[in-house]
């Protein structure tokens, strides 16, 4: 499940990823810390939810131009329903790894200094 890693480093890695998710807070708070101990207990692998956090943002990230802005995402567990979905899902790797750049891009340009 872990690649031989201990939980402290998987839960780092999930509270990264999670931090580094568009459209989150970036905080990460204990109730957060909390949750990923229970995935790494569950024995979800760092990948799914990896896989989770760029499903999540593209859909969020593709939506109509003149639609309301999202809120942010203030919890991990924001997720969960998206990682059940991932572990039942029978796609290549690849499908994330086509989604990934598009999740990942800030969608807010950087905005010149005046």
């Amino acid at each position: 499940m872990d690649d031989g890693r201990g939980q402290e480093e998987y839960v780092r890695q999930v509270l990264e990823a999670y931090r580094k998710t568009p459209g989150t807070m970036g905080a990460v708070r204990r109730a957060e810390r909390m949750l990923a101990v229970q995935l790494y207990q569950r024995g979800v692998a760092v990948s799914i939810i990896e896989n989770a956090f760029v499903l999540a943002a593209t859909g969020r990230l593709i939506r109509p131009a003149d639609a309301l802005p999202l809120s942010k995402i203030r919890s991990l567990a924001y997720f969960l329903p998206v990682i059940e979905e991932v572990l039942g899902m029978s796609v290549s790797p690849d499908y994330f790894q086509y989604l990934a750049p598009e999740a990942r891009a800030d969608p807010t340009p950087d905005k010149a200094p005046a």
